[in-house]
């Protein structure tokens, strides 16, 4: 595709594409210009730079997450579905997480997520630091939840790269996993246990989310 033809808009579109399949070790411009029919340094043209494409990539997935009115529904609810909103769009774009701890990204998108969050927690009537404090636990909560579908994604990215039989080597490696397990008595225990030693229940989430949701209430309420 020509310089000329070529939009941002659709550059930054198979950015997210590409991302979403191969992680920030995947892209670059060139398997970027292939997905495109476009040369790499019509890519640069348009975007200056990687860096600066991750982050209009960036910018432009947090723009999915929901914002909840809060005219409709009281601020529990309202957290609730933000918090679950920002998981679900972490879990389609794993490649953001590994940005927090690479990439310099300011971002509107992002801006526009913290501004809301924090309208939210002060409806429910925090001010000042403890509203930022709300807003951070209720983040790193969700952070810390998606980060292992992340781990697992460049896991399993970085096998196939470096060949081999995936499922016999992760067969070997959940082999050892409960071999040391077995080794601690309450880990030995729960190896028998329907979920596995390497499964968390399928509600975790939920269930701490609203844990943490049942402490900031009890906090306007002692």
């Amino acid at each position: 595709m020509p310089r000329d033809t070529l939009t941002r808009e659709q550059i930054v579109n198979a950015a997210i594409d590409l991302l979403d399949a191969e992680g920030l070790e995947g892209l670059n411009m060139r398997a970027l210009g292939k997905r495109l029919d476009s040369a790499a340094t019509a890519v640069y043209w348009h975007v200056g730079s990687k860096d600066n494409l991750i982050a209009l990539a960036g910018d432009q997935v947090w723009g999915e997450v929901p914002l909840p009115d809060l005219a409709v529904i009281g601020w529990r609810a309202a957290a609730t579905q933000a918090a679950t909103g920002l998981y679900e769009m972490l879990a389609r774009h794993p490649w953001l997480v590994q940005t927090f701890t690479a990439f310099l990204m300011p971002s509107a998108g992002k801006a526009r997520h913290d501004d809301h969050a924090l309208a939210i927690f002060e409806a429910a009537g925090f001010a000042g630091a403890q509203a930022d404090q709300a807003v951070a636990t209720v983040f790193t909560f969700v952070l810390g939840n998606a980060l292992v579908p992340a781990a697992q994604a460049s896991l399993t990215r970085k096998l196939g790269r470096d060949g081999g039989d995936q499922e016999e080597l992760m067969r070997e490696t959940m082999e050892q996993a409960v071999e040391i397990a077995s080794r601690f008595p309450r880990l030995r225990a729960r190896l028998d246990s329907v979920a596995g030693y390497a499964d968390a229940p399928d509600d975790t989430f939920a269930f701490g989310l609203e844990t943490i949701l049942d402490g900031l209430e009890a906090r306007l309420n002692p």
